[in-house]
């Protein structure tokens, strides 16, 4: 019997093969906008931390794997010209309306932030929630890099938070199914979220698939997310590559100082 398709995305392929397949797991997580939502609610440190990086720098604003726009919505109502870039049309669809919803204007573009060209420049660019992750490949990191770098204006910041990797978590990758986290839903009621994964050393990627159940509709969801790892000794070279250059690095959303045990990489970049 096949395996399912999104278990054989650890064969080696090509690079443009590699793309097209990250584009359909892409789809496939985020094509369920509104549950997402409600998995991931908007709000709390991360948001105010945007919006004050946003006030200090001032001008125009563009946030990359923009998502629903739960980082960008509140930045826009802040009065900033703001534009979101992401490739789930879906994910777009749901910030559109709730960017209605709010009368708040945003200009809302699908695209790739490996390879974008949005034809002009912004003061404050950034990519929050571990979406760079995204990218496996440090190729595709490096043309973000250089993408972003062509987008910034002089004195223009760029700003992404990623998770620092531990290798005690790394080595508890063991395919196993896991509860994660429980959710409402006004329409199903409760969900179960469960996660398995495993951790793909020599590529630096964590290959999980996500179950959404309930008590009726066990598995209505089932699919695959795989994320990579930045190691902190890796990120100022990949940077660097990009045209870009690490100017801080903090540990949480206080702006409290980096250091190994801590749980977040919040780097903030300038042009190199």
């Amino acid at each position: 019997m096949a395996r399912p398709w999104w278990t054989r995305f650890n064969q080696r392929t090509t690079m443009a093969e590699s793309r097209r397949r990250w584009r359909l797991m892409s789809e496939v997580f985020y094509s369920h906008a509104r549950l997402y939502d409600l998995m991931f609610p908007g709000g709390g440190p991360a948001v105010g931390f945007y919006r004050a990086e946003a006030d200090r720098q001032g001008g125009r604003v563009l946030e990359l794997g923009c998502g629903t726009g739960n980082k960008l919505i509140p930045i826009a109502s802040d009065g900033h010209p703001c534009a979101g870039l992401d490739l789930s049309p879906d994910m777009l669809a749901e910030a559109r309306r709730k960017a209605d919803e709010r009368g708040v204007a945003v200009q809302w573009t699908q695209g790739d932030m490996r390879a974008f060209d949005l034809g002009r420049t912004f003061d404050f660019v950034f990519i929050t929630a571990n979406s760079l992750l995204h990218l496996h490949e440090a190729e595709d990191l490096v043309s973000c890099f250089r993408s972003v770098r062509r987008h910034l204006a002089p004195g223009a910041r760029f700003v992404f938070d990623v998770f620092n990797p531990s290798v005690r978590l790394l080595a508890a990758a063991d395919g196993v199914r896991r509860r994660r986290e429980t959710f409402m839903d006004p329409d199903r009621g409760e969900i179960n979220v469960d996660v398995t994964d495993v951790y793909d050393a020599s590529a630096q990627v964590t290959r999980g698939t996500w179950h959404l159940s309930t008590s009726a509709e066990p598995d209505f969801v089932v699919a695959p997310l795989e994320v990579r790892s930045i190691f902190p000794q890796e990120l100022p070279l990949l940077l660097s590559l990009g045209g870009l250059r690490l100017v801080e690095r903090f540990g949480d959303w206080s702006g409290r100082p980096f250091a190994g045990d801590a749980r977040l990489q919040l780097c903030v970049c300038e042009p190199a």
